[in-house]
């Protein structure tokens, strides 16, 4: 790890703590599995409220692999993109009942083979739930990488493997759950409040905007 990377995790731990904490409200593996599903264009916050209800009306797997499909889509309507939500919460549950026996793997492969489970969805449960060291890419993960020089890539997947070269193992998870609270709160796109962010000096887009403001002023 070099000193740059070392300077910025430091800020992080110093000011966020090195706590792990899921804004996903969750009681077992499968409930965030598709409590992530749901959280695709949706905020958290929002999901939170869908699944309060939800997971009291499908208590379990079978329960949803059972789902009536118009009814699911209306329940889970909230959180947008619902017909393709529904039809993949479906079909993921039906694999994991005739493939897993009902249970979450922990496996990246078997995870991503699920209909509807990406790379992500994958690394939140490997993170959460398995404690396996695993590196989550989201909007705020890719963004705010960017401007800290962490990453030059666009493509979550490539992000995803750059950041695993750069950040050690203890941090792959923490970096995430650190640079969204980051995201929500000062580094906001497309307005960051640059006066409240105490990584300014590793941030290349606010040093460039100094420098162009510089060279105004000259």
């Amino acid at each position: 790890m070099n000193a740059h990377t070392k300077a910025i995790l430091d800020q992080l731990d110093a000011h966020y703590g090195r706590e792990y904490i899921c804004y996903l409200n969750h009681e077992n593996a499968w409930q965030l599995l598709i409590a992530t599903m749901l959280s695709a264009q949706c905020t958290d916050a929002r999901v939170n409220i869908v699944t309060k209800d939800l997971f009291v009306k499908y208590p379990s797997v079978e329960a949803f692999v059972e789902a009536d499909l118009k009814e699911l889509e209306q329940d889970i309507r909230p959180t947008g993109f619902y017909h393709n939500k529904a039809k993949n919460i479906i079909a993921c549950c039906q694999r994991l009942m005739a493939l897993h026996g009902g249970e979450v793997p922990s496996g990246l492969e078997e995870l991503t083979a699920l209909p509807g489970v990406g790379r992500k969805t994958a690394n939140v449960i490997r993170g959460n739930i398995f404690h396996e060291p695993s590196v989550v890419v989201d909007t705020h993960v890719k963004r705010i990488s960017k401007k800290l020089g962490l990453t030059k890539e666009d493509d979550p997947e490539k992000v995803e493997y750059e950041l695993m070269k750069v950040l050690p193992k203890d941090h792959w998870i923490l970096y995430n759950i650190q640079i969204i609270t980051l995201g929500r709160t000062i580094c906001k796109a497309p307005t960051p409040k640059c006066g409240e962010c105490f990584l300014t000096e590793w941030c290349k887009d606010y040093q460039n905007r100094q420098k162009k403001e510089s060279r105004k002023k000259k």
